[in-house]
């Protein structure tokens, strides 16, 4: 008798559950196929499935999130507005008529002004990327701004810090921020580094998982600013493996920019924005955008985009770059997962001539986000897209290149959680050297990949299909 009683309270419980968290996913308004997933879920795995739920899946509407993409407010605000453009502004210099559809929405959906007075940097993996960042830390006497996704506490993450304790004794100002919640190594270390003057901090700090409606939105952002006059910004973290150290991992393919100019300004405005909204801090300092010495005319704009913004920013930006193209557009992207706006965007653009490339893992680092890649693959094929599999080593660079004139390097993956859940940051750069370079690379990558052929592509075993179907299914949830 009492066993009955505990099983038909056990049940009873798991109803008014699956009714309440039913209910709450189905009036979220989420995308359709999110909300048909979690239902799913809820369904099939009551209980593991609420848990999950709790940690990942409830929405965070964006007035609880702190503002970080906005511009910054106070006496910086004037200064920030003197170092920006007009986006009518034709470059003589190189004969680009500046793509004004994308230059808007960027502005209007991103915060991002035009500067011109720029030059930029294209470094090829971490050797080229750690080597920069070092020399251009070692010549700092103001500051030195840091953020990354990942941090490790290793032989270069410990170099880097050594280095920074060291500049921090002779008076410059250092600032580390990580995400909290993949740097567990480092934030052992965090008393003994402010011990030595370097400030550290953790961006969205994950202490109840259960309890935390941000646990599933992360900083994946990775800048480096020096005394307000150097830049970084791409898609490496700090730790061995970016440096091809990791003998299990092998050889890793990625690309950062080193930035001069009035564009650091706004790649600075975004760290502060974020050290602001995670200590609370007064850093809207004019001491901290110095007046740049005039460089070559090099169109820029830093886009920094999260779930905090007021549109669905980094989604709407490459929808706009991908159906602005002409000729060409070449994507780099370890992680490929596109919504079908980005999918008919590129279907359209190889249907209607354009020469529409796209380079993929083909050593995965991540088997779900893998085989969800490849599930896109044979729909794309049949447009005319050609799709290529990284062989050289785990390929980890995010790239896009449009008609030869446009480049962009940052944080930001071809995929739904960069585009919607993530705070990311790129650069757009309209400049034909700097595309160039950035086609140089790409093209000996497309040498070091297999191309997807789609007669081949479709006789793959069906264990595949299983993988790509099932890992699909999931990826709205990653």
């Amino acid at each position: 008798m009492l066993i009955s009683i505990l099983i038909s309270t056990v049940i009873l419980i798991t109803v008014v559950q699956l009714i309440i968290l039913g209910s709450v996913v189905f009036l979220e308004n989420r995308d359709p196929s999110k909300t048909i997933i979690w239902l799913l879920i809820l369904g099939a795995l009551p209980i593991l499935g609420a848990l999950i739920y709790l940690m990942l899946g409830r929405v965070v509407r964006k007035h609880q999130l702190s503002q970080h993409t906005q511009l910054l407010p106070g006496p910086t605000e004037e200064i920030l507005k003197e170092r920006q453009g007009k986006s009518d502004y034709d470059d003589q210099t190189t004969g680009i008529l500046i793509n004004r559809k994308l230059a808007r929405i960027l502005m209007n959906d991103a915060s991002a002004p035009i500067t011109f007075n720029n030059c930029s940097e294209v470094l090829t993996n971490g050797i080229d990327t750690f080597k920069a960042i070092f020399e251009a830390i070692e010549i700092a006497e103001n500051h030195i701004h840091l953020e990354f996704f990942i941090f490790h506490n290793d032989s270069i993450g410990r170099d880097i810090l050594n280095l920074l304790i060291q500049k921090a004794s002779e008076g410059v100002k250092v600032r580390v921020l990580v995400d909290g919640l993949v740097n567990s190594s480092l934030r052992k270390r965090f008393g003994a580094l402010r011990e030595a003057g370097v400030e550290a901090e953790v961006f969205y700090p994950v202490r109840f998982p259960f309890l935390s409606r941000r646990l599933n939105l992360r900083n994946h952002r990775k800048i480096v600013v020096i005394d307000g006059r150097i830049g970084f910004v791409g898609g490496l973290n700090v730790g061995d493996e970016y440096l091809s150290r990791n003998q299990r991992i092998g050889f890793w393919r990625d690309t950062f920019l080193k930035l001069e100019g009035d564009s650091v300004n706004f790649l600075q405005a975004v760290f502060l924005n974020d050290w602001n909204g995670t200590t609370r801090q007064n850093v809207f300092l004019p001491e901290y955008y110095p007046q740049s010495k005039q460089l070559a005319v090099q169109m820029t704009q830093i886009a920094a985009t999260g779930p905090d913004s007021n549109w669905g920013s980094m989604l709407e930006i490459f929808f706009v770059a991908l159906t602005s193209a002409e000729k060409t557009i070449f994507i780099e992207t370890p992680y490929f997962i596109p919504d079908e706006g980005s999918m008919m965007a590129l279907k359209t653009a190889a249907l209607s001539g354009l020469d529409v490339r796209v380079i993929l893992q083909g050593v995965p680092d991540h088997k779900i986000t893998y085989w969800a890649s490849l599930s896109y693959a044979e729909e794309l094929l049949e447009a005319g897209v050609r799709i290529y599999q990284y062989q050289k080593g785990v390929l980890h660079a995010k790239i896009l290149i449009l008609d030869g004139e446009i480049g962009v390097v940052g944080s930001t993956n071809f995929d739904i959680r960069s585009f919607s859940l993530n705070f990311e940051i790129s650069a757009f750069i309209y400049d034909k050297p700097l595309a160039h370079r950035l086609e140089q690379d790409f093209y000996q990558d497309l040498k070091d990949s297999k191309e997807i052929i789609l007669e081949d592509y479709k006789k793959r075993p069906l264990a595949n299909k299983l993988k790509e179907s099932s890992s699909r299914l999931f990826s709205p949830l990653l």
